[in-house]
């Protein structure tokens, strides 16, 4: 058992919910974990449900009715988008038990796709995501070139066989998740523009290149990337372009949201320290650390990166008032934090951190230095937002 850093039980007492999480994230386990007893958990995976609700979505007024609990989880709600309609009455007519839903589902795909109810305001979205670096060192578990290598889905992060365990995921993944629920219908060309995706994870999207290299057009590319995005796979950080003299670059980066996931499909079995993907997996790594930090703690604040047309770059600004830089070395000098030196020039900024892989902390030209662990520590402290 590890404790997740996301309190289903606070998202419940405030309002309805939308929970998504890509595949293997763990939200049916949360769910059971945090809920059993004090839910109505209803799983669109068991048959027998699936069969009865999907024929009749209209039984699910009266097993709501029948149940002695005002909190109803749906698990899966992608598999029968027509349930939104049923719960949406519900919520609307509800005057008696003060109902509150929790809709988890690993794709929001299917949703968009059949135009389904969101329930126009009436619940709230939150996120589940891999395990994060965080969680894993309040656990004592975390190993970080297990954690680069093979990322942080629980299943796959726990496993004796890690790399064989995501090679099968992304088959599911593929078969289950893009052939059904994002009705893609070439999934060898889908496939090839995975492997292409995690060639270049972190780097700017260059829709010509990337296009010719998956052998596909650049507008299926983009819609490619789309669903990455609408399975919660993917991540797209945006430029910041808030500086005052620089010119900034106007293209996007793009991160799986697993560093095991993205070295799967690019065929790397294991990142190796010292290798050029083990400092691309590690800023990977902090990319989806300050975003899940962001979403677990309710901050509703950008995260962006900055490059100029100079080649002036630093690798993340949260809100335009944090800006951190990744180094995946043990010895750090002024020299690896010039580019934050010029951001500086460029807004009012609260912190600059370099983020590296030292034993040790240290503060030079009010730059902080930060070992890894020690930042990951910090910000889940709440010490920079």
């Amino acid at each position: 058992m590890l404790r997740r850093n996301l309190n289903i039980l606070n998202l419940m007492e405030k309002k309805s919910h939308f929970l998504f999480g890509a595949r293997g994230t763990g939200k049916s386990y949360l769910v059971d974990q945090q809920l059993s007893g004090r839910a109505e958990i209803l799983s669109l995976l068991q048959s027998d449900l699936y069969l009865e609700l999907s024929q009749t979505p209209s039984r699910l007024p009266q097993i709501v009715k029948a149940s002695k609990y005002s909190w109803i989880v749906i698990d899966e709600i992608q598999r029968i988008p027509e349930l939104l309609n049923e719960v949406h009455l519900l919520l609307q007519n509800d005057k008696e038990k003060k109902l509150h839903f929790l809709l988890t589902g690993s794709s929001a795909r299917r949703l968009k796709r059949e135009s389904a109810n969101m329930l126009g305001g009436r619940a709230r979205r939150a996120s589940l995501f891999p395990l994060t670096m965080g969680e894993l060192i309040n656990e004592k578990r975390f190993d970080i070139g297990r954690y680069l290598s093979f990322g942080g889905l629980p299943s796959i992060y726990l496993s004796q066989e890690p790399y064989a365990e995501l090679r099968d995921y992304i088959d599911t993944y593929l078969n289950e998740e893009i052939k059904t629920e994002a009705g893609v219908r070439n999934l060898p060309a889908f496939s090839r523009f995975l492997k292409v995706a995690g060639i270049y994870t972190g780097q700017q999207i260059n829709f010509t290149k990337m296009a010719s290299d998956a052998q596909v057009k650049a507008n299926t590319l983009r819609e490619h990337f789309s669903i990455l995005i609408d399975t919660l796979l993917g991540l797209e950080i945006e430029p910041w372009a808030e500086g005052k003299s620089r010119k900034p670059v106007a293209t996007s980066k793009f991160y799986f949201t697993d560093c095991g996931l993205s070295n799967a499909a690019a065929g790397i079995k294991e990142v190796l320290p010292q290798s050029e993907r083990w400092g691309t997996a590690l800023e990977q790594a902090i990319a989806l650390e300050i975003n899940a930090y962001l979403s677990y703690s309710n901050l509703d604040l950008p995260l962006n990166y900055w490059r100029t047309d100079t080649g002036v770059e630093v690798d993340f600004i949260i809100d335009g008032r944090v800006g951190i830089e990744v180094k995946a070395s043990v010895h750090t000098s002024n020299r690896d934090h010039k580019h934050l030196i010029k951001l500086k020039e460029e807004g009012h900024f609260s912190h600059l951190i370099l983020v590296n892989l030292s034993s040790r902390s240290s503060i030079i030209d009010g730059v902080l230095h930060l070992d890894l662990i020690e930042f990951v520590s910090r910000l889940w402290s709440k010490e920079f937002f």
